[in-house]
């Protein structure tokens, strides 16, 4: 039982699928609502397990890491932002389907071409609301003002009309079983509770970090947790919980999203991520969810992104050359040309290949196998 995901028609129909249409003002919209509240204040006293304590100390140790980095090799870990962001833009449109080729992607990230067909409009979209995040996240608070404006940037280059705007019918959160019946696995807020809703969220939010009683690590996770069980637009609910989750994370002081996508960290590990919203949504419109086990999915997630940096930043060399053989240095066994090129990521996969063949000219690591086979190994000098 999954959330439903693949293909352009299949995130077209997660957002779509209407099983009940009515108009914005709904007829019921006179009677007392029984809107989900939203209170963090009992992060407080919420006894954590020893797994989250740990993530949240690993995490400020990191952070300490990523600062010293930065102080020491500034110029190094600025090369690392331009791909950071081409990978986030790739990744975050394809959990939802959305795909261009990989040239095409990078002339887009540059603004080298003009979108052609609606996936490259969508993605152009998403860049120019990452480069919003990106530049100006220390002025952009978080209110449903600002979410409006960043999902009609996102869909700026579309001929949608719900770019900017609240979903006005209802949606539904769809799975599949193995057998491909699909079915409405949560049904989110109707359309007239959901302005309140976003009001309330996002004053619930920015008053439990402005109290600085709870670790915004803590925080975060929950809100984009209730966003998506809000799921108040009509498409692109979780491009936008990955925007937003990059902008709470810059405007608490934690910007490792900048240089390594979070946004590809959560695609290469999407079975767990739809996994761990599935499990806290339980009890959700009744306010006895427990979003634990989200929770753990993002602190994870940011965990493995500062990891990537620090290996990252320690590869990095004066040369190119030296900078794969770095890379080849921490391999053990056999690896292939997309292992090292993934380590080394400011390098096009061409360069790589051609300094992992200078490696095996010099004898240091030899090539094996061949066509989509081909490994190498380090050799014993």
């Amino acid at each position: 039982m999954k959330y439903f995901k693949g293909s352009r028609k299949d995130n077209y129909l997660n957002d779509l699928i209407i099983l009940t249409m009515y108009d914005t003002i709904d007829e019921n919209k006179n009677e007392v609502s029984k809107l989900r509240r939203f209170d963090y204040s009992f992060l407080k006293d919420k006894a954590w397990d020893n797994e989250i304590v740990g993530y949240l100390s690993q995490i400020h140790e990191l952070k300490g890491k990523q600062m010293l980095y930065l102080r020491q090799k500034p110029a190094d870990a600025t090369k690392l932002v331009e791909i950071a962001k081409i990978q986030s833009t790739e990744s975050s449109n394809e959990i939802e389907g959305i795909r261009t080729t990989d040239t095409r992607l990078r002339q887009l990230m540059s603004e080298k071409t003009t979108p052609r067909t609606r996936d490259e409009k969508e993605i152009a979209g998403y860049r120019d609301a990452l480069n919003t995040v990106h530049e100006n996240f220390e002025y952009i608070p978080l209110t449903p003002n600002y979410i409006l404006q960043l999902h009609k940037i996102m869909f700026s280059h579309t001929d949608s009309a719900f770019g900017g705007s609240f979903k006005n019918v209802q949606n539904y959160i769809s799975a599949t079983t193995a057998d491909g019946r699909t079915y409405a696995l949560f049904t989110p807020l109707a359309p007239y509770e959901t302005p309140e809703a976003m009001r309330e969220l996002c004053d619930a939010y920015n008053f439990a970090v402005g109290e600085g009683k709870v670790d915004p690590l803590l925080i975060i996770p929950c809100f984009i947790h209730d966003f998506l069980c809000i799921h108040p637009f009509i498409d692109g609910n979780g491009r936008m919980s990955r925007l937003l989750t990059t902008l709470l994370l810059y405007r608490c002081g934690y910007e490792v999203g900048k240089y390594i996508s979070l946004e590809a960290k959560i695609a290469r590990t999407k079975e767990s991520y739809y996994d761990a919203l599935e499990a806290s949504q339980t009890g959700w419109h009744e306010g006895n969810d427990d979003p634990t086990a989200f929770i753990k999915y993002l602190l994870g997630t940011i965990i493995a992104a500062y990891r990537d940096f620090e290996e990252r930043m320690e590869l990095v060399a004066s040369s190119p050359l030296d900078t794969v053989r770095n890379a080849v240095k921490t391999r053990i066994g056999k690896f292939t040309k997309a292992e090292i090129a993934d380590l080394v990521t400011s390098m096009s996969a061409t360069s790589v290949e051609r300094h992992l063949r200078a490696l095996c000219a010099s004898g240091e690591i030899e090539k094996r196998g061949g066509g989509r086979s081909t490994y190498y190994i380090r050799k014993t000098i």
